[in-house]
């Protein structure tokens, strides 16, 4: 048997999404709900979503809808259906019925469930439909989110369930994890008692909500949002629901009891109506304040809403978590207290309810994003140091095992979910060179990787040094964590401008384009696996390498102009090549200048390899992967194929017509100007890209080199970020994560 076509049940958020990425997978999909209209409702949500669900909006017609009364009969042509509606369990299995009567013998049947039981669902179905019968929990928004929870019972055929394993690890680039009947399974189980304990111990230490959220986030190798923020984002309503159902399920004995009572303050908010980012806002709202927005943070004692501030917590970016819980000050009580609760309670539940406790691991950083999994801050602390720190801890049987075997070093294998070669297998396994602040090497047999480290792996002058030093083989660019490269390091940049150490700048980009022209004319492979974002000087590197193997999950774009900038690695003169290879260049030499003048101006990004190819982001050579899992392999094979072939490029020769084609440019920014589409400075910053993109002092019959084009983009940048506004621009994108049109 193979999976086909598949029938969705259930529109809302979580069908919608399923049904999405069925779409995005080139597998025929129909999406059902109790009216035709509402199936409609959520076709054209799908099509209008932001971040997109769609890989390719043009694909948004191979979603067929319908209604569960007219259109039933669709089931029956399904080799797999799943129901992603109301979490009531009457009208849960009042659908299976109508779905065992039309369904095909052998078709899957599963629930997206995340808190009713698989044994509670199928409680009236027969033995022979129970085989088929399985759960198939997705995370939000479902494109995005790598984790998949397959639930199922021993009365399933294994089979079945190891065929629906491979099609969504292959087809929909899932990290499917089999899982046990249990509350929550293994994601939420853990995931929401880590949220739990945050909050609760956030209120008992009487920290605010902003200090909470700043130790609960980025030093623990948790998203940014922190607990608070995600309960916002989740719904303060949903999570309601969701610890009801956890303390229904659970035994009395189980401490996330003790985690999961009702809060009055929680309670209140969702009566008067702030259930999250959705309502009016729940522990942050944002308050309109003399015609400006003003993000505001809930007091915890009072219930007063105030003006957000930043908390600096005064650490280094590259904390230690043994040097964060031992700090003697309430962030560092708040940070111990969170992390050895959330350490125990998954400990807890080896193993009933997993025997692998890598899969919590996996669980946590698929499905919620960190960095880490408890087991492997546990590791990161050592045993012998968690368990003797505290005497209060009350250890439990799975770390007493660890502690008395006296050993540190317990951590298996990661990603033991699948059998792919991925990244953090090889981490594992490959010779280390950690010398390097932002970059570390790893040396495998045939070639090397190199792994940015930094901060959103945004890029300094030792991130260059990495890359070069490693194109003495086969080089693969590779991330574990969630970018690729956010671009080039503002913060180091805007150091040197502070001092106005102009030549330190100049140097360091000389630097970075030199680096990008080694990655260019390597005599070995050089080859980017991005996902996420590869932005600015991350998308430069990309661009320079031999091939590209991108996940479908990317945002790529030269978006220096929001900063006031213009790309100065190499990305002028690479997309203007690209460009110039056209047969509209070939009729109207002004067309390449023109047209990549747009797409830099503009800061235009492609969020998927499918838009991407339109701007020339990637090429045809190019290759676009479902499964993040196999970018590395799949950059593997290719150098298998063709070390033995590569050739490196010919240097190219660029002829533009100068002032011809800058004036039409210059024209075009008048009336964006005249408009007020733009302000003075982004009339100044339009100017510069349009002197680099047009060849400077040239004319059509001269003949400009590579180094010519680097030249003149490094000239421009240097000119602009001596300016006060594009400082004002870097600033307050620095301080808000937003541009500044000035």
């Amino acid at each position: 048997m193979n999976i086909k076509n598949v029938v969705v049940i259930g529109s809302g958020t979580m069908g919608s999404g399923i049904a999405a990425q069925l779409c995005n997978a080139d597998i025929p999909v129909t999406l059902l709900d109790l009216k035709t209209e509402i199936s409609e409702k959520a076709k054209k949500r799908i099509f209008e979503s932001k971040p997109p669900l769609l890989i390719d909006k043009s694909k948004i017609d191979n979603i067929k809808i319908g209604n569960t009364k007219e259109n039933i009969d669709v089931v029956g042509r399904a080799d797999w259906i799943i129901e992603a509606i109301i979490e009531k369990i009457n009208i849960k299995q009042d659908l299976y019925e109508k779905i065992l009567k039309v369904r095909k013998k052998d078709s899957i049947i599963s629930s997206n469930t995340s808190t009713i039981p698989l044994k509670v669902l199928s409680a009236k179905m027969s033995d022979g439909d129970k085989r088929d019968f399985c759960i198939t929990h997705f995370f939000n928004p479902v494109r995005y989110m790598g984790l998949l929870e397959i639930v199922s019972e021993n009365i399933n055929d294994s089979k079945k369930t190891n065929l629906l394993k491979n099609f969504c690890e292959e087809n929909l680039g899932k990290g499917v994890i089999l899982c046990k009947d249990t509350p929550g399974f293994i994601g939420n189980r853990v995931g929401v008692y880590a949220m739990q304990v945050a909050m609760t111990e956030a209120i008992k230490m009487k920290l605010n909500i902003e200090e909470a959220d700043a130790i609960f986030g980025k030093p623990m190798g948790i998203p940014k949002t922190g607990v608070f923020g995600l309960y916002d984002l989740i719904g303060l309503d949903l999570m309601n629901d969701v610890l009801k159902s956890f303390l229904k399920e659970l035994p009395s004995s189980d401490v996330f009891h003790d985690v999961a009572k009702e809060l009055p303050l929680v309670k209140n908010l969702i009566e008067s109506g702030y259930t999250g980012r959705k309502g009016k806002g729940g522990f942050y709202r944002i308050n309109k304040k003399e015609g400006k927005k003003v993000l505001e943070a809930i007091n915890l004692n009072n219930r007063e809403y105030f003006p957000s501030k930043k908390i600096d917590l005064n650490i280094e970016e590259k904390v230690s978590l043994k040097e964060l819980v031992s700090r003697n000050d309430k962030y560092g009580k708040y940070a111990w207290s969170v992390i050895s609760k959330i350490i125990l309670y998954a400990a807890s539940l080896i193993p009933s309810v997993t025997k692998d406790y890598n899969n919590i691991d996996e669980a946590m950083r698929l499905g919620f994003n960190w960095t880490k999994g408890p087991f492997e801050m546990l590791e990161e602390l050592g045993v012998k140091f968690f368990v003797e720190k505290d005497n209060n801890l009350k250890i439990n049987e799975f770390i007493k095992k660890l502690y008395q075997k006296k050993s540190n070093t317990f951590y298996g294998k990661r990603q033991i979910y699948t059998d792919l070669e991925t990244l953090g297998k090889i981490k594992q396994i490959a010779k280390i060179k950690n010398d390097n602040k932002s970059a570390i090497t790893y040396e495998c047999s045939n070639y090397k990787i190199v792994e940015f480290n930094t901060k959103a792996n945004t890029l300094d002058s030792d991130s260059m040094d990495a890359l070069k030093k490693a194109t003495d083989k086969n080089l693969i660019i590779i991330n574990e964590g969630m970018q690729f490269s956010a671009g080039v390091n503002l913060n180091y940049v805007m150091e040197f401008a502070k001092e106005k150490n102009w030549k330190a700048i100049e140097k360091f980009l000389h630097h970075f384009q030199m680096t990008c022209k080694q990655l260019k004319y390597s005599e070995n492979l050089v080859i980017s696996a991005p996902s996420g974002l590869a932005l600015g000087g991350g998308f430069e590197v990309l661009i320079q390498s031999d091939y590209v193997v991108a996940h479908t999950n990317i945002t790529l774009g030269l978006v220096e102009t929001l900063v006031g900038l213009i790309p100065a690695g190499g990305g002028c003169k690479e997309m203007l090549w690209r460009w110039m290879q056209t047969e509209e260049t070939k009729k109207d030499p002004d067309f390449a200048p023109q047209k990549v003048f747009d797409i830099i101006g503009y800061a235009k990004t492609a969020t998927s390899p499918v838009e991407a190819m339109p701007f020339k982001f990637l090429l045809a050579k190019d290759k676009s992967i479902m499964n993040r899992d196999k970018l590395l392999p799949v950059s593997q094979d290719l150098i298998a194929k063709i070390k033995d072939k590569h050739k490196t490029p010919q240097p190219p020769i660029f002829k533009l017509s100068g002032s011809q084609v800058r004036d039409k440019m210059f024209q075009t920014l008048e009336n964006l100007f005249k408009e007020k589409k733009i302000l003075e400075h982004g009339m100044e910053v339009g100017k510069k890209l349009a002197f680099v993109l047009s060849g400077g002092n040239t004319s059509i019959d001269k003949e400009l080199s590579e180094d010519d084009l680097y030249a003149l983009e490094l000239e421009a940048f240097i000119q602009l970020i001596q300016m006060e506004k594009t400082q004002a621009r870097i600033k307050h994108t620095l301080n808000t994560g937003k541009p500044l049109i000035n």
